[in-house]
Formats: C-alpha cells, structure tokens, sequence
C-alpha cells in the first residue's frame, strides 16, 4: 500500500467540499499528477518558477484554501530543502545579518 503525505490536510478539505482532482483539472488545465503532487507537498514534481506558484495558487483557488498559506507552506519547504531560512541563509533577515541596505547606505 502505497502512503500518501496529506500536507496541510488538502486532500481531506478537497473531498470534504465534493471536488475531484478530474474537476479541477479540468477547470485549471494542470494534469492530476501536478495537483497530487501538490497535495502531497512534493513540489519537485511541478515544473519550477512562475508556474509552480501559479500552480499552488489555481489549486487553492479551485478548493477554496487560502493562496498565501499555501504559497507560504511551499516557500518554507523550498528554503529547507535548499538549506536556507526564510530570512536568509543565516535566520538573520538579509545576507550576513545587515539587514536594511539604508543602515549601510547612510540613509
């Protein structure tokens, strides 16, 4: 049996509100390997850039889920999978930890 990542509980809210991952690759035109993937949290399989992010935000459209929690989600996986924080490579906020470029212009 194969065991499937429910990330953020998607595939649960989907079915809870009658929709069908043919439904929405029908209206959306993203093949339901990308919506399970998705769902799934396995962002890899989605084909990178503006069309990943459009991707995620079509998909919570078409189930009613907020976009920026979902597009948030998938920022923060993609800052640990490439090792980084979200504020930088080092949790600081920026490179280096120096914050605002003002503090160092002077301005």
């Amino acid at each position: 049996m194969k065991e499937e990542k429910n990330v953020l509980g998607l595939t649960t809210i989907r079915r809870n509100r009658g929709i069908s991952l043919e439904q929405i690759a029908e209206s959306t035109k993203i093949s339901i390997r990308s919506l399970e993937a998705i769902e799934q949290g396995d962002f890899r399989k989605l084909p990178g850039g503006i069309y990943t992010t459009s991707y995620i935000r079509q998909y919570a459209r078409a189930i009613e889920y907020d976009e920026c929690a979902l597009i948030a989600f998938y920022n923060g996986e993609m800052a640990r999978d490439a090792g980084t924080a979200p504020n930088g490579p080092n949790g600081k906020g920026g490179y280096g930890g120096l914050g605002q470029t003002s503090s160092i212009m002077g301005s």
